[in-house]
């Protein structure tokens, strides 16, 4: 794992030992409901850049597998934060997600420049959004309900 150390290695490999620091915005953020197809979409931008981004950039399918790992891994720990199973509030680090322009040139390429920030450094600026329907008494069986449902249209679909 020599290499990754520095970017949430071998001992926080999935990031979720990051200090959380909340910051607090002029104006505060808000969740606001969107269609559902609209969020897929975007959500799939993201998961298509990281796979040109893997097979684009990586060329040994070793550290490919290791890297497509970390990252699987860091959502299954945003996903442990939105089931209210972790000690960690449900946001985003607003400096890092600033960041999305500078994953292409303008011609489209990918960029190949150094972002400035390391693994550790992410959740140092945390948003946190509010308005979400979460409340300490359906929350948690609600959130279990819903990941039940969707790991198993998940594992039906993996089946087939």
């Amino acid at each position: 794992m020599s290499g990754f150390d520095n970017f949430q290695g071998s001992g926080n490999f999935d990031g979720s030992q990051n200090t959380q620091v909340v910051v607090v915005q002029e104006q505060q953020t808000v969740c606001h409901t969107e269609q559902i197809e609209i969020i897929q979409q975007k959500l799939v931008v993201l998961q298509e850049i990281a796979k040109r981004i893997i097979t684009e950039q990586i060329c040994e399918v070793e550290t490919q597998t290791i890297v497509l790992e970390q990252f699987s891994s860091g959502l299954t720990v945003f996903q442990k934060d939105i089931s209210r199973t972790t000690t960690k509030q449900v946001g985003y680090d607003k400096n890092v997600a600033g960041l999305i322009s500078n994953l292409t040139n303008s011609d489209g390429s990918l960029s190949t420049s150094d972002l400035g920030f390391n693994g550790t450094s992410v959740g140092s600026s945390t948003v946190v959004p509010t308005g979400s329907n979460w409340n300490e008494t359906q929350g948690p069986e609600a959130v279990q309900k819903a990941l039940s449902a969707a790991q198993a249209a998940a594992n039906a679909t993996s089946a087939s």
